[in-house]
């Protein structure tokens, strides 16, 4: 699913430097130590949190407070059907 993805998002042009990891742990903690020496973090965004999470969830809000490095927050595509 992940290779499909970079496809759809980068065709071709995919960046010369990308590294894939699969790592268990608590996922912002685990982000925010894999920023350390990275050029961007990339999270998503799917907005389960409480009223005062309601602009990013808790995951990327942390990310975006803590990381190491610039953080781009990618928002779930929502289709309009439920």
């Amino acid at each position: 699913r992940f290779a499909r993805e970079l496809r759809t998002v980068f065709g071709d042009e995919r960046p010369k430097r990308l590294r894939q990891r699969l790592v268990e742990g608590d996922p912002s903690e685990v982000l925010i130590r894999a920023s350390q020496g990275a050029d961007v973090l990339v999270v998503g965004r799917r907005g389960h949190g409480g009223f005062g999470r309601a602009m990013l969830g808790s995951v990327s809000q942390r990310c975006a407070q803590y990381a190491a490095c610039p953080v781009v927050v990618v928002r779930e595509e929502h289709d309009g059907s439920s």
